[in-house]
C-alpha cells in the first residue's frame, strides 16, 4: 500500500512537473495545489541534496534522507557555518522561506530566551565535528518561539575532511 502511493506521488510530480499549462477543478482548488506544491518540494529538495553531495563527494551515511524530508526541515550549512540549503518546509516550523536563511547563519533562529548553555554545547559539537542532539528554544519570523529539537552530524567527504555539517530539525 505504502509502495504504491510513493510510486503515485512520484507519477504525479512528474506529470505536473511536464505539463504546460496547469488547471484543477475550483472546489479543489486550495488542497490540491498545496498537495502538488509539497511533492513538488519534496522531490527538489531531495535533488538539491543530492546534488550538493554529489559535488561534495560526500562519503556515506546512515541517514534517511527521503523520509526525513518528510518529517523534519533539513538545514545544510558549510564548514563556516553558513546555511547552504534549508528544505521548503522550513515555512511551515518558522515562517522563513528557504531563500531568507541561504547565506545566513543559524544563529539566525536563536534570541534572548535561547538557552545559552545549550547554544554553547552545540558550539562544542561541531567544533569537536560531533554529533549532537539538542532541544533549544528558536524564534519564528515573526517573533515567537518554538522549541526545536536539532540532530546536528558533520559531513565528511570521501577523503575523510569536514565538508559540511547537516541539521534535522523539528518543532518539539
Amino acid at each position: 500500500m505504502m509502495s504504491d502511493l510513493k510510486q503515485y506521488e512520484e507519477t504525479i510530480a512528474v506529470y505536473n512537473s511536464n505539463l504546460k499549462g496547469k488547471t484543477t477543478p475550483i472546489y479543489s482548488w486550495d488542497f490540491h495545489n498545496n498537495f502538488l506544491d509539497q511533492v513538488k518540494n519534496y522531490y527538489l529538495d531531495l535533488n538539491k541534496l543530492k546534488t550538493i553531495a554529489s559535488q561534495n563527494k560526500w562519503s556515506s551515511n546512515n541517514w534517511d534522507i527521503k523520509n526525513s524530508l518528510k518529517n523534519q526541515v533539513i538545514i545544510v550549512t558549510d564548514v563556516k557555518l553558513q546555511i547552504v540549503f534549508a528544505s521548503h518546509n522550513i515555512v511551515e516550523m518558522n515562517g522563513y522561506l528557504p531563500r531568507e536563511v541561504i547565506g545566513k547563519s543559524p544563529r539566525m533562529f536563536q534570541g534572548e530566551a535561547t538557552n545559552p548553555v545549550v547554544s554553547n554545547e552545540i558550539r562544542n559539537a561541531l567544533l569537536d565535528n560531533k554529533p549532537f542532539e539538542k532541544t533549544i528554544i528558536n524564534y519564528k519570523k515573526n517573533g515567537e518561539t518554538y522549541k526545536c529539537l536539532i540532530k546536528g552530524y558533520p559531513v565528511f567527504d570521501i577523503k575523510g575532511e569536514l565538508s559540511h555539517y547537516i541539521a534535522f530539525e523539528q518543532a518539539a
